[in-house]
């Protein structure tokens, strides 16, 4: 039997880091492009558009991220596309983060108040103009407490990809305890990597919306 030391597992599981590092990342930046898209198409109220992105939210955020999960990663295949569980892992959080950002920048943008939709309407500027020059940035300021802080979420979620065979740290970690029978040490090193990963990010949120707290008012 061979014998494993804890540099051994911790190794294995710091190699296996990277790929919950960069699914967290594909994921947030994938998540970010559709989810202000979707705000877009909802704030413009186009035809259908608000309805049509409130199911989609609603959709997202009134099912398990487990079952959605599965959902793409067998859809993919019953449309006959042969998808790696890396693709269909980052397909389906991307689907999933943007639900939720655009839901959290949606909130942002309408705490903006209506006094500065009308003060850039009446400078004869169009939609996307006021979007870009007075909503955006200052519904931004909003934002980044509460998407930082659901950045967090993004990096504990990537640990149920591991049901379809992605190997990220849980995973890893799976692996490694059926070699070396120790469970408790393997998933407590486990553990230990979500949570330096986590408890920084959870930090950076907090002070961001202590710093931008009195700026809002």
């Amino acid at each position: 039997m061979v014998e494993f030391t804890f540099w051994d597992i911790a190794r294995q599981l710091l190699i296996a880091l990277r790929w919950t590092v960069g699914l967290s990342l594909i994921a947030f930046a994938g998540g970010s492009l559709l989810g202000l898209l979707l705000l877009v198409l909802r704030t413009a109220r186009l035809p259908g558009a608000v309805r049509g992105v409130s199911l989609y939210v609603q959709l997202f955020q009134g099912t398990p991220l487990l079952m959605q999960i599965f959902m793409v990663y067998f859809g993919l295949a019953l449309a006959g596309i042969n998808a790696s569980p890396l693709l269909a892992a980052s397909a389906c959080l991307i689907l999933y983060a943007s639900a939720y950002l655009c839901e959290i920048w949606r909130g942002c943008v309408e705490a903006v108040p209506r006094g500065q939709w009308e003060a850039s309407a009446s400078l004869a500027m169009g939609f996307g103009q006021q979007l870009r020059h007075v909503v955006l940035p200052q519904a931004a300021r909003l934002a980044i407490p509460p998407t930082a802080g659901f950045l967090v979420q993004i990096v504990k979620g990537t640990a149920l990809t591991s049901v379809i065979g992605f190997v990220e740290i849980t995973k890893a970690g799976q692996l490694i305890a059926n070699v070396t029978y120790e469970p408790f040490l393997v998933y407590g090193c486990v553990a230990a990597l979500y949570f330096a990963l986590c408890f920084p990010l959870s930090l950076w949120s907090q002070r961001l919306e202590r710093r931008l707290r009195p700026a809002s008012r």
